[in-house]
């Protein structure tokens, strides 16, 4: 069993609040952890996907009514989203009758409809927690070519074989594709958001160019939009937004598109060993990615992450907004030189970034210029969580 860095800050957060939703993609670890969390609790497990769980809750208030006191996880919630107005009143109810923490913990691929529901119905009464599949910190340093290759799903990282883990990973995405997004009610035919996402995985990490990317799946510019919404709501696409706040520049306004696992890069490409990894052009850019989110997992609380480039060249790979107003400039190489190019010297300094990182494939920590530090992904990502 790996021990997941957010079961201490879930458990925080259902002693300070009444409810907490936990939302990430399926299968990656959400009722694994919750479980945990419930074993140590007097709680209550109900499954919203099991049609007796369901029948359950067909009148909410007469069986929850009778759990007051005892934590009630509700996992797969989205599947009712009716059931958020019954939630509020318990909420409220309970709260009078003096139990005013630990009542909620509900969990929830995330979906553009159980965020929606939630925010109206439960704002200020719930804690919003994001389930990442495992990251480097959570495995080890010493599983970093595992971890990068299979990327951090647990039944694809934890698989016997390099085999077997592609053969999960490949069964997942038939398996989203065909009966997961379909039942969020969506008409999207699976071949062609099948096409879409491989298209990404080719263009890992580059600047979204929606007209090509319409003309190449033979549909409109607003379809593109649709099917990257979708795909960004269920946390498999991350859509890193460029840094706005300078005027006076001329930066680049197209957002960049990475799948957010990089084992999924890999299965959409057909790439199953570390070999046929390093001979292929998307190495470079999954590597970015890998990075990326392994870093924006291990940044405090509420930062924001975007990146930065100017018409004049100027570039920052990640820069990361600190909850105090700190800017991190993150430069991310699959190289063992320590070096990054003037533009990242310049744009930093444009920046008054607090921190200058270059993330590489070496293990030492070196110190360079302008105020630049090169070190390994694990040491970068303690860095950003002792923040």
């Amino acid at each position: 069993m790996i021990t997941r860095s957010h079961r201490h800050s879930v458990e925080d957060a259902l002693n300070q609040q009444a409810g907490v939703v936990l939302l990430g993609p399926r299968q990656v670890g959400k009722t694994t952890l919750a479980q945990d969390i419930a074993d140590s609790r007097d709680a209550v497990y109900l499954d919203m996907e099991r049609p007796a769980d369901r029948q359950v809750l067909a009148e909410p208030d007469l069986y929850l009514d009778e759990q007051i006191g005892r934590l009630v996880v509700i996992d797969e919630v989205q599947m009712m989203p009716d059931l958020f107005g019954a939630l509020r009143g318990q909420i409220d109810r309970r709260r009078r009758q003096g139990h005013r923490t630990g009542q909620f913990l509900l969990l929830g691929s995330a979906s553009d409809t159980l965020l929606h529901q939630s925010a109206e119905s439960l704002a200020g009464r719930v804690s919003y927690h994001e389930l990442t599949p495992f990251t480097l910190t959570e495995t080890g340093a010493d599983t970093l070519n595992r971890l990068w290759l299979r990327g951090g799903f647990p039944e694809s990282f934890l698989a016997g074989s390099d085999r077997s883990s592609l053969t999960w990973r490949e069964d997942f995405i038939r398996t989203y594709l065909e009966r997961d997004i379909p039942a969020f009610g969506l008409r999207i035919p699976a071949e062609t958001l099948r096409r879409f996402w491989t298209m990404l995985a080719h263009d890992q990490g580059g600047l979204l160019n929606a007209s090509k990317l319409a003309a190449n799946l033979g549909v409109s510019g607003q379809s593109v939009a649709r099917y990257l919404d979708l795909l960004v709501d269920l946390m498999l696409v991350r859509r890193l937004t460029p840094w706005h706040s300078n005027a006076g520049k001329r930066l680049v306004k197209s957002p960049k598109v990475y799948i957010r696992d990089a084992g999924l890069t890999h299965a959409l490409l057909g790439l199953g060993t570390t070999e046929a990894l390093l001979g292929h052009p998307v190495v470079g850019g999954s590597w970015e990615g890998f990075c990326i989110e392994n870093l924006i997992a291990a940044a405090p609380r509420g930062t924001e992450a975007f990146f930065y480039r100017s018409s004049a060249g100027a570039e920052i790979d990640l820069l990361l907004q600190l909850p105090g107003g700190a800017l991190w400039a993150i430069e991310v190489k699959r190289t063992t030189a320590p070096k990054v190019s003037r533009g990242f010297h310049i744009a930093a300094e444009e920046l008054s970034a607090a921190e200058r990182i270059l993330v590489y494939a070496d293990g030492r920590n070196v110190p360079s210029q302008g105020g630049l530090r090169a070190m390994s992904l694990i040491a970068a990502m303690e860095k950003l969580a002792a923040a």
